[in-house]
């Protein structure tokens, strides 16, 4: 697979909607990493196919904050939306499916169609640093693997927090680094996903903390 460059003064999030509405990022998950779920799963056995263990996480994840029929649930970088539709085939809550790819999105929208839940789900085409909905919308907001892709994390997650409402869950997934990485040890991943650096616990852990969660589990 081959990559997308950096362009000058172009922001994370700009490289990550180009690399994602490109045909080789299209083909490579809608066809080899199978279509529904992009993040990364969980695994049992080595030989195991990734559509599983992809779908592992989002079960264990759903164990979490186990939403019902009167939940309203966000789930910013959505991809395929393969997360949305098992919440909403499982549990009958409602979900918006927020995304910066146009063609990841009209997927989405397809399967949606394809599997009788386009009621439930509504899929958006924004960004999750300018979350297009009011203060106290959501009573899950939910992510997976999306947040590395954010040159300001903070503001991320400053506007998840405005959109839940007061005593809402956040559940999320993203790859970090460790607290204690040696500078420049991570140089040639971050080249390869054009970024600048990756979060770390502390750092989540800090910031949430600042905004009002309360960390149930890490």
């Amino acid at each position: 697979m081959t990559g997308t460059t950096r362009q000058y003064g172009e922001t994370a999030t700009a490289t990550a909607q180009r690399y994602y509405n490109s045909t080789d990022a299209d083909s490579f998950y809608y066809t080899i990493w199978g279509g529904e779920d992009i993040h990364i799963g969980l695994y049992q056995d080595p030989g195991e196919d990734i559509g599983v263990a992809s779908r592992r996480t989002v079960e264990q994840m759903r164990r979490l904050v186990d939403p019902g029929p009167d939940s309203k649930v966000l789930d910013v970088g959505a991809g395929y939306g393969g997360a949305a539709r098992a919440l909403a085939r499982e549990t009958g809550c409602s979900v918006v499916a927020l995304n910066l790819s146009e063609v990841e999105n009209e997927r989405d929208r397809e399967k949606n169609r394809e599997a009788g839940l386009e009621k439930l789900i509504q899929v958006v085409d924004a960004s999750f640093e300018d979350i297009p909905f009011e203060n106290g919308t959501f009573d899950i907001v939910w992510s997976q693997d999306a947040m590395l892709h954010s040159g300001r994390r903070t503001r991320v997650l400053e506007e998840v927090a405005r959109v839940l409402k007061r005593g809402g869950q956040l559940v999320f997934t993203d790859p970090m680094r460790t607290d204690e990485c040696p500078e420049g040890v991570l140089d040639p991943i971050l080249e390869r996903l054009h970024l600048d650096d990756l979060a770390h616990p502390a750092f989540y852990r800090e910031t949430l903390a600042t905004l009002g969660f309360r960390e149930e589990r890490f």
